[in-house]
């Protein structure tokens, strides 16, 4: 298993300068934005798949150091209701996939994204009640009529480049906790598994210990992102919270960096529940702690993956 990290961390970095600091923190990987939500500041798929001397100069960038691609990432809503938001969604989708086979990449990490309530939606509607019944009306509305024939070709699509869809289960979009991921992959098939994030299951309930156990040969990939959950809050409010991420005290949940959630324990135990179903791919760090700068968080999230991944702590030349 490797340690790696999800390149928009490093958006100001240019791609060469950024794959140097990559290698001097003595990680693996890179998992790197192609467009959409993450943003695509180190790669443009278009560009590359239109320019070969460009393209080979971008692979050529991580062999020539060592660094493997973990996936290429597109977290868009090519379902939005707005259908210039899907068009542009849908064809940075269809680019990534295109550039992750030409690349030799297994698979493209996104989102499922979110059909409005119907045929005249102009905004996605996240469903999350089961009553009154206009809720499921539009859930199966969402699913029948948008979800499963967009992913249907979509997956054919992708499987024709040889790429796996590894979707984050994020609340806001359809897919969001392992039953929606299942019923996705269910109707579509094993083009569709998980990327796996525990950040986004912790403030659900759901316990990410249990969720691989359910997901197994399903989990495509995995983001190392850690929550903190304020139980003050939660016992105030609950756990659905639109509050702004910039007042920490006011939420009942923050993303925190690896460990600093959840003790070592906790990891060891998630990284032992991936090897036992057969995980052997990549622990992309994924930095959004508002209460650590980059530098610090990458550093105790690297230190907690090393002694979580090898049984010990990282070596002082590369952490002094």
């Amino acid at each position: 298993m490797k340690i790696g990290v999800f390149d928009p961390v490093f958006g100001a970095m240019p791609l060469e300068t950024m794959l140097d600091r990559v290698k001097e923190l003595g990680l693996e990987a890179v998992e790197i934005g192609a467009g959409n939500y993450p943003g695509n500041e180190h790669c443009h798929p278009g560009r590359l798949l239109a320019d070969e001397r460009a393209f080979q100069g971008f692979r050529d960038a991580f062999a020539s150091r060592g660094l493997e691609i973990s996936a290429l990432s597109c977290h868009g809503n090519p379902l939005h209701p707005n259908a210039a938001v899907a068009a542009h969604d849908d064809a940075v989708f269809r680019d990534t996939v295109k550039l992750a086979g030409r690349l030799g990449l297994a698979q493209v990490n996104l989102f499922s994204g979110c059909p409005g309530d119907g045929p005249t939606a102009v905004r996605p509607n996240w469903v999350t009640c089961a009553w009154p019944p206009d809720y499921l009306e539009t859930l199966d509305w969402q699913w029948n009529e948008v979800v499963i024939p967009y992913w249907r070709e979509a997956g054919t699509f992708a499987s024709d480049h040889g790429v796996r869809l590894a979707f984050e289960m994020h609340p806001g979009f359809v897919v969001y906790h392992p039953a929606s991921l299942f019923r996705l992959r269910e109707e579509v098939g094993a083009v569709i598994g998980a990327n796996l994030d525990p950040s986004h299951l912790f403030w659900q309930q759901i316990d990410p210990l249990i969720a691989i156990r359910e997901l197994g040969p399903a989990i495509f990939h995995v983001h190392a992102k850690d929550t903190a959950i304020d139980p003050v809050n939660v016992a105030r409010n609950g756990v659905l919270d639109v509050g702004s991420y910039a007042r920490p005290t006011e939420r009942s949940w923050i993303f925190r960096s690896v460990g600093d959630g959840h003790d070592l324990l906790f990891w060891k135990q998630f990284v032992s529940a991936l090897r036992l179903v057969g995980y052997d791919h990549v622990l992309s760090i994924e930095h959004e702690d508002i209460l650590a700068s980059v530098d610090e968080g990458l550093r105790r999230a690297i230190a907690t993956l090393r002694e979580s991944v090898l049984g010990e702590p990282p070596a002082s030349s590369w952490w002094a």
